[in-house]
């Protein structure tokens, strides 16, 4: 299969029961979504009749936000927060620029709230462009954010825990967040969207539009997946030429799900983060990415923790990442202007010895 060209590969497709109360059919059905994960590295969900309306409003808005000019876009960032518009070109995967436009979506903290005032990193309100986007997009997250928990849930029974809140009673106030990414149409020059990685945190639940380009590398017997949860390792840009890479073809009404970095450490890679890129098409391409993820001070610990300082305190995690990704951003520079991560410290400190 070459990684240049489209070679449809169906994905298995599952509907989510709601709620998710632990009989057996759950079990079976947790254990067909972990399979699927171990097999192909992502499954599809059907969407809901709501779930699809809201995913139709959230690109519609994001395809009038897009067409507006630069320098009005430019405008719609924050020194507080790592919400808000990202050029084309800003962001780089392994030392090249990525040719997707983005707009990202933070918990929408306001300015008076106690964590903004005492300087949290990453806390503040997001830049929105218009109220009515931002109608949107909360409805979106609210929507996808109820199936995060379901999926949880689900993958917890899969897996075989005693507890099926395992995941989730991490997540239930999470710092859930979205990335609505625009690609442009491909050039003679480069058909780049995004280079090869994987994402940094627990569940990846994204919707994209009919014009397709993503690929996702499934989980190679004996091969190496980087932890980019440590210094020094990272999947940006490994095994990018090298297949096998499965085009995920654009099918309507389903969100495509696999898991992030922290659920390979959450489940001693018993489920592997999916590494995964994005080719540009003859057209311009809209998805929304959205990451269902631990609330800002949780710490995740793998199932069998090797000593006791193995863990990932999430906002720790979080500041991290954003941080490696935008060095030069206004919201990196005001973070060290205003000694942030010396809050952040104590913030990691108090959540492992709590008084």
């Amino acid at each position: 299969m070459s990684s240049d060209k489209p070679a449809p590969a169906p994905l298995q497709t599952f509907s989510s029961p709601h709620p998710v109360t632990g009989t057996d059919a759950d079990r079976d059905l947790g254990r067909a979504l972990v399979r699927a994960w171990q097999t192909d590295g992502i499954f599809q969900i059907r969407a809901t009749t709501a779930q699809q309306a809201a995913t139709e409003q959230a690109l519609a808005a994001s395809r009038a936000f897009c067409a507006r000019p630069l320098r009005e876009k430019a405008t719609y960032v924050s020194d507080l927060t790592y919400s808000g518009y990202v050029a084309s070109g800003e962001e780089e995967t392994a030392g090249e620029k990525d040719g997707s436009e983005i707009f990202t979506v933070c918990p929408d903290i306001p300015a008076d709230d106690p964590r903004v005032i005492e300087r949290w990193p990453c806390h503040g309100p997001t830049p929105w462009p218009s109220a009515a986007y931002a109608h949107a997009m909360k409805r979106y997250m609210a929507l996808v954010g109820e199936l995060g928990q379901r999926l949880l849930r689900l993958t917890a029974l899969g897996l075989g825990l005693a507890d099926p809140d395992h995941f989730t009673r991490l997540t239930a106030a999470g710092w859930h967040h979205m990335r609505v990414l625009r690609f442009p149409p491909a050039t003679a020059a480069s058909a780049r969207g995004i280079g090869s990685h994987t994402d940094y945190g627990l569940l990846v639940i994204a919707a994209q539009d009919d014009v397709g380009g993503l690929y996702v590398r499934p989980p190679v017997p004996g091969e190496e997946r980087g932890r980019n949860w440590l210094p020094g390792e990272s999947m940006a840009g490994r095994y990018e030429h090298d297949e096998p890479w499965t085009y995920v073809t654009p099918v309507p009404a389903v969100f495509t799900v696999f898991p992030g970095d922290i659920m390979q450490f959450m489940t001693d890679g018993a489920l592997l983060s999916t590494p995964h890129k994005v080719r540009l098409a003859d057209r311009e391409r809209y998805t929304l990415a959205y990451f269902h993820e631990p609330a800002f001070n949780a710490v995740a610990r793998p199932l069998e923790p090797a000593a006791p300082a193995d863990h990932i305190h999430y906002g720790t995690h979080f500041t991290s990442m954003f941080r490696r990704c935008y060095p030069d951003r206004i919201t990196t520079t005001r973070m060290d202007a205003d000694s942030a991560l010396k809050t952040l410290t104590r913030l990691h400190e108090q959540a492992l010895h709590p008084a």
